[in-house]
């Protein structure tokens, strides 16, 4: 297999707990950010500039759909790149700096100020996803056969813990303020932001010092930039005609992925609106993370012992019950 591990044990131990351990460091955007305390944050920045609660709730829906459409449509032309070049560290390193960066700018803006919040959460949105991208580029230098499923299930477990570490501590932050001398909420809410910027970026840093950049694919030359990359799609495009089985993948991907996203990024939008309390919200979302750690292990066996598409199949099925189950909710 192109790409394998060639290092020696020692270090190739140290790369893959280097690259497990930047999922510890993204999943607090994923979780403080995303699902828990930016939706709200965001809805009451728009009624306080006048907008209905309802208003306010779409206003964030059509936020995280243009940033959804932003991402969905750059990550084929960034992973035609990252196929296309041997630099996959530096473009993890820049997104995830403008993700850093745009999370860090959260804790200044202002009352009312929606329109900046919206553009900084577009831009740490695209950081977080684009650095996804090529960090997941990397496993194959890592891992191979069914290596790639356990490590990918260990970095997806440590994401959970992590995020979920960071979480309750921020939930602590939001609702017992005094404790940590703050003067209320609304300076808990914007330390928090901070902490996941501060989070994200020290975790950033084992991956970008010890996993070894892959070399560029075989047959992947033409260029090195963009222009390669777009090269690269186009290429991918004409071919993928010819293979049926991979055109529904990626349609079904895309709707999996986005739905997925979409729920993520509304749920505590919608739960506020029907008047769920912030507490019981990030509560949920702690319960959330530590029945993930446990389950994101559990599911790699089972699909070990099913295959990974019936696996997959069972597993949208409850979660399909499970969303509309959320319509009814009062």
């Amino acid at each position: 297999m192109s790409g394998a591990p060639t290092q020696a044990s020692g270090s190739l131990a140290s790369a893959r707990r280097a690259w497990c351990l930047y999922d510890v460091g993204n999943s607090a955007f994923a979780t403080t950010v995303m699902a828990a305390l930016f939706p709200p944050f965001f809805r009451s920045l728009a009624q306080q500039a006048g907008f209905g609660e309802t208003q306010a709730t779409s206003m964030w829906g059509y936020v995280t759909a243009g940033a959804l459409l932003l991402l969905a449509l750059s990550a084929p032309v960034l992973g035609a790149v990252a196929d296309a070049r041997s630099g996959r560290k530096a473009f993890l390193g820049f997104f995830a700096g403008l993700g850093i960066l745009a999370t860090a700018a959260f804790a200044f803006i202002g009352a009312a100020d929606w329109q900046l919040a919206a553009g900084l959460f577009v831009a740490a949105n695209f950081g977080f996803g684009a650095s996804i991208i090529f960090y997941e580029s990397l496993l194959p230098a890592l891992a191979r056969g069914s290596d790639m499923d356990s490590l990918s299930t260990r970095a997806y477990g440590w994401g959970y813990a992590g995020g979920g570490l960071l979480l309750v501590i921020n939930l602590l932050m939001v609702t017992r303020p005094a404790l940590f001398g703050l003067e209320g909420a609304g300076q808990a809410v914007k330390l928090a932001f901070l902490s996941v910027a501060l989070w994200w970026g020290v975790f950033s840093i084992p991956v970008l010092r010890r996993v070894p950049e892959p070399p560029a694919l075989p047959g992947a030359a033409g260029g090195r930039g963009a222009g390669a990359g777009f090269r690269r799609l186009a290429r991918t495009f004409r071919e993928i005609r010819r293979y049926r089985q991979l055109t529904f993948l990626l349609a079904a991907y895309w709707i999996y992925n986005d739905g997925i996203g979409t729920i993520v990024k509304m749920a505590t939008a919608y739960g506020s609106e029907i008047g769920i309390g912030m507490t019981h919200l990030m509560g949920a979302l702690v319960l959330t993370q530590a029945v993930g750690v446990p389950c994101a292990f559990l599911f790699g066996r089972l699909a070990l012992r099913i295959g990974a598409k019936r696996a997959i199949l069972w597993a949208l099925a409850v979660y399909g019950l499970i969303s509309c189950g959320g319509y009814f909710m009062s």
